[in-house]
């Protein structure tokens, strides 16, 4: 077999194993400690417990999106510096990751089926705004993360003022998110065309409300 089909090879074999660590496995995490660690649980009633399981449902498969995007875009990317900091950003995203499992598992609740399918659609895009050109991929980081922090912020708003320890999850993420998306534009990022960003709106709901229940 050809040396450069073996190189192809190993990509993919790589690829799908970051993908099962992401969907079904225990991915790497940057250490940081859960912030909702130090929170006294609280009791919820049967309605604030069923919204929050849906919320963190959500944004649970929010960030199997982002991994897989980060992944996508750190394997077509130009520039290594580029490729170094959509690598970084996937090792922090892993942080929110096992920080909405956790909580759901606290909440007797499960992550979303539709999460392969997440993260097959996610990697595509990132695989395919890398290529197109590092300004391009970072931008679509940037306007990306824009739309995650208008969701969390809207989950906050959503969200009993009882489940202190979800809060806390996603006020650390609303945090990260607003890091990541100045990281992005600092890195030469440009502003995506308008027709895009409103394409980008209607598919992030679709994932959204479909994962709420699902």
């Amino acid at each position: 077999m050809p040396f450069r089909n073996l190189l192809f090879a190993d990509k993919v074999i790589i690829e799908i194993d970051k993908a099962l660590t992401t969907l079904v496995g225990t991915p790497p995490s940057s250490g940081r400690e859960n912030p909702s660690k130090a929170i006294e649980e609280t009791t919820l009633n049967n309605n604030e417990r069923r919204h929050s399981i849906g919320l963190m449902r959500v944004n649970h498969a929010g960030e199997v999106s982002a991994q897989a995007l980060y992944q996508g875009q750190a394997l077509t990317a130009k520039l290594t510096n580029i490729r170094a900091a959509m690598q970084q950003a996937a090792t922090e995203e892993n942080d929110h990751l096992l920080w909405c499992e956790q909580r759901l598992q606290q909440l007797e609740g499960r992550t979303s089926l539709l999460n392969p399918l997440w993260y097959a659609g996610s990697f595509f895009i990132g695989a395919v705004a890398g290529k197109i050109g590092d300004k391009w991929s970072l931008g679509f980081v940037a306007e990306t993360e824009k739309q995650v922090i208008e969701h969390l912020e809207e989950h906050l708003n959503k969200m009993s003022e009882h489940d202190l320890r979800s809060r806390s999850i996603l006020s650390q993420m609303r945090e990260d998110e607003r890091h990541h998306q100045q990281t992005a534009i600092a890195a030469g990022g440009a502003e995506l065309p308008w027709l895009v960003q409103k394409i980008m709106q209607p598919m992030s709901k679709v994932m959204t409300r479909s994962s709420y229940w699902l």
